[in-house]
């Protein structure tokens, strides 16, 4: 069975960084596509980054493009989402998510297993 957890959330000053980690525990972590998606109060689950198990394919919603880098370590079954001048728009519990074997996917409906978030919030 595949458990996620999240950490490194917190609360931090618009233009501060902050860098979310989440932990794998199962088998064949480097088999993975990973994912981070967030949820502010009121909306739906969005997309933020994805990571192939290679690492090859990096895909990032347009809102973060340039300030947001997801990576992975394998050896270590984590993948990292650093966030870079942040915004108070950035503020949501940010997800990780596994989606198994398969392509990358910006959907959320596409990953089986989901951690249980993290609180970030981003004052102005």
């Amino acid at each position: 069975q595949v458990q996620l957890v999240e950490s490194g959330g917190g609360l931090v000053q618009a233009g501060g960084s902050l860098r979310l980690s989440c932990a794998f525990s199962g088998r064949a972590f480097s088999s993975y596509t990973m994912g981070w998606f967030r949820q502010a109060p009121g909306k739906e689950r969005a997309f933020v980054a994805a990571i192939s198990w290679s690492g090859s394919s990096t895909p990032y919603a347009d809102p973060v493009k340039g300030r947001f880098t997801i990576s992975r370590d394998n050896a270590k079954n984590t993948v990292d989402l650093q966030m870079n001048s942040l915004k108070p728009e950035d503020s949501a519990v940010y997800y990780c998510a596994a989606r198994g074997t398969g392509a990358v996917t910006t959907n959320p409906g596409g990953y089986k297993f989901w951690g249980q978030g993290t609180q970030v919030t981003v004052s102005s």
